[in-house]
């Protein structure tokens, strides 16, 4: 990779790259598709299909320009039926169950998913020769909350109060153990990406802020907030997928030297309370959008969680791009278009122009 590029998704590097995705239908998956896509890799994805209606994979017709494989990273045999099928060069593993009130009703799945699934992954990777780069994609959740003030770096102990953010704890783990038991000697090289409250168009999951926000303000009624001093890291789902292409840039050209976890996060001062977001939403959404506090009973979620991105800064060359106010503009911008029924495909891929032209003037 070129000192120029350092730091920044090179399109140059990934055109032409066999990547098996995990994922590829949800949220963040279909963004990274999409980014893939524009800039010329052949991309095989494995997934279940869409978890919500509407989705950002239909509504952007993300399949037709790759692969698309429905399958369950719980079914060992189809998966490693699929990965030894394309014969990838790189792989990214973000199939999850990425919920947290969700894992509270249905823990067994989560488990089943967010570790076995880890697991089927690299036992896959184990038995396809010529997968050189490896991200496992997990979560800031994964870090043993301690409700301080300052980011957790990436040597912070693993843990997890909610069955979700321990599932990704042990992802982490098993991340660890077989890096450490069969990927070092001239096996792949294996990294961890760790990401923080991701935000971004095309997003409808239920029990997430800002599509809870967004459904809202359709309907003419105000968003009810559990915890409006809850602070957590929001970043634009674009920073931490980019964060993630560039690690396996770097897995690709560094290998062992940068197999290890990495967190990808914002600047600290977009590390935000709720209400905060509540407000510039409502700001940037007019119309007599409000916001009301909910003083109903929830389950256990963390006060206070921050990342700290100085590793990714320092040996990646990554920073983030879009401050905070910037992306919950883009936000507003791309569900208003879609909801004018503008092109989905097309307005996801502008905004990726945009940031990846934004990243190259930072």
């Amino acid at each position: 990779m070129e000192l120029s590029t350092v730091g920044q998704v090179d399109s140059a590097f990934w055109k032409g790259k066999r990547v098996f995705l995990t994922g590829h239908t949800g949220f963040k998956g279909s963004w990274l598709s999409l980014w893939l896509q524009q800039m010329g890799a052949t991309v095989q994805g494995y997934a279940l299909t869409p978890p919500t209606t509407p989705s950002l994979f239909e509504e952007a017709r993300v399949a037709e320009g790759m692969g698309h494989t429905v399958g369950d990273v719980r079914d060992l045999a189809a998966l490693q039926a699929a990965m030894a099928a394309f014969q990838p060069e790189i792989v990214l593993h973000m199939a999850a169950q990425p919920l947290v009130r969700l894992s509270y009703s249905q823990p067994v799945e989560t488990y089943a998913t967010n570790v076995m699934g880890t697991v089927h992954l690299l036992e896959a990777v184990r038995q396809t020769p010529g997968v050189r780069a490896v991200v496992n994609v997990t979560t800031d959740k994964c870090y043993e909350n301690k409700e301080w003030v300052w980011g957790y770096r990436e040597d912070e102990p693993m843990g997890g109060y909610d069955p979700y953010s321990n599932s990704k704890g042990c992802s982490e783990l098993v991340t660890s153990a077989y890096r450490r038991s069969f990927f070092q000697a001239g096996g792949p090289a294996l990294a961890s990406g760790r990401a923080g409250n991701v935000i971004g168009g095309g997003d409808w999951a239920l029990d997430r802020l800002v599509p809870d926000i967004l459904r809202a303000f359709e309907a003419g009624k105000p968003v009810i907030v559990r915890n409006p001093q809850a602070t957590r890291p929001w970043q634009h789902v674009l920073e931490p997928l980019s964060g993630y292409l560039v690690l396996a840039q770097a897995l690709w050209n560094q290998g062992q030297d940068v197999a290890e976890g990495w967190n990808f996060g914002p600047e600290e001062k977009d590390a935000r309370p709720v209400g905060w977001i509540c407000d510039h939403m409502v700001a940037a959404w007019g119309d007599g959008a409000a916001w009301k506090l909910d003083d109903a009973p929830n389950p256990h979620e963390a006060n206070y969680l921050k990342l700290d991105v100085s590793k990714a800064k320092a040996r990646l060359g990554w920073t983030p791009t879009w401050h905070l106010a910037i992306a919950l503009e883009k936000i507003v911008t791309w569900h208003q278009a879609w909801l004018a029924k503008g092109d989905v495909r097309a307005l996801c891929l502008k905004q990726i122009e945009q940031f990846t032209q934004d990243s190259s003037e930072k």
